[in-house]
């Protein structure tokens, strides 16, 4: 498989699921800002890893982590709807928190000790 190809996808549905949050924002997660940092997708393009940062000062990540989840099957056609002329075949998405800011702080604190 190309790799430029798979590169092309990934960004491609990168955008297109931070405008979904972006939009959508309301309907489910009222406050919440939903930043889709990473997508790493399969050789085949048919399975997608969505690495999310979330942000809410009032309900926890996991929280609405699992309200994502619950949801995933609304997200995954709102990107059908957006990308069915540029793909072939929409891939399955799994959702992960990206904890990579709290770790890069986590790890700036321990330097300055």
């Amino acid at each position: 498989m190309n790799n430029v190809r798979i590169q092309k996808a990934e960004r491609l549905i990168q955008k297109e699921l931070s405008v979904i949050f972006q939009q959508n924002e309301s309907s489910f997660l009222p406050g919440t800002l939903i930043n889709v940092t990473v997508v790493r997708l399969s050789a085949d393009l048919s399975f997608a890893r969505v690495y999310l940062s979330i942000y809410n000062p009032k309900i926890k990540p996991e929280e609405i982590f699992q309200i994502i989840n619950d949801n995933k099957k609304q997200i995954r056609h709102a990107l059908a709807q957006r990308i069915r002329n540029k793909v072939k075949s929409i891939p399955e998405l799994a959702f992960f928190i990206d904890d990579s800011y709290e770790y890069s702080k986590r790890i700036e604190e321990l330097l300055k000790k």
